[in-house]
């Protein structure tokens, strides 16, 4: 099969992306985000999503640029913090928000790409996380359940990726990407370097080329950094 297509742009007409769709967001902050993906949707004016992402970066970047829009109806994260558009419609209650503790959110995602349904945990016991659910007791101590995530379609960034879709990708900037590729029904890849079948050791490949339906090259990966912190040149 042919994976390989020529932008953004076309990504989103081959996996037939509608309103209303479920998506997984690989990225933390600004690192590692499918940033060519999120300004195509940007683009394409798809709304009323569903996003799964660990947070949405800042207003002016990346999620940020669909929050501007609204063209997201409700995001699962687990942090608020730097996005300024996140914040306010979050307390006004304009967009939807299921906040889940940063572990049980890996976890619930990495369960649906391994195809269990749900796992118990003791974060969140007692406590507004935990409204709802159900609670058990092991050896002593309560548990949660919590159900795991799948989503039609995960966008995921990887540092190389060749013309099958097995993908490598590069220090921090792995965070949530693996294991979304996992739990997507439709996996799109963007990649900084697309290079040929067999140029990747197989001894490297972090996601194997079964889970990636579709991939292409990103153009102008821009490497943000959200907080910059300097001290004064020394004298």
């Amino acid at each position: 099969m042919k994976k390989v297509l020529r932008d953004a742009d076309e990504a989103l007409e081959r996996a037939g992306i509608s309103d209303g769709a479920s998506i997984l967001v690989g990225g933390f902050g600004l690192c590692g985000i499918p940033e060519n993906l999120i300004a195509a949707l940007r683009r394409r004016g798809t709304k009323d999503l569903i996003v799964i992402s660990n947070n949405a970066g800042v207003a002016d970047f990346g999620l940020g640029l669909l929050l501007e829009t609204r063209q997201i109806r409700k995001m699962v994260s687990t942090y608020v913090g730097e996005n300024a558009i996140f914040e306010r419609q979050y307390l006004d209650g304009s967009l939807e928000v299921e906040l889940v503790p940063q572990g049980t959110f890996a976890e619930r995602i990495r369960a649906g790409g391994a195809g269990i349904p749900g796992f118990y945990t003791p974060a969140g016991v007692g406590t507004v996380v935990a409204e709802g659910k159900e609670v058990r007791e092991f050896d002593g101590h309560p548990y949660v359940l919590e159900r795991a995530i799948r989503a039609e379609f995960a966008f995921v960034r990887a540092y190389r990726g060749d013309r099958l879709g097995n993908l490598v990708y590069r220090k921090t900037a792995r965070n949530f990407n693996p294991m979304m590729a996992a739990a997507g029904a439709c996996t799109v890849a963007e990649v900084e370097h697309l290079v040929e079948t067999g140029d990747i050791d197989p001894e490297t490949v972090v996601t194997p080329s079964v889970y990636v339906h579709w991939i292409f090259q990103g153009a102008n990966h821009e490497k943000r950094i959200e907080q910059r912190t300097t001290r004064p040149k020394s004298r």
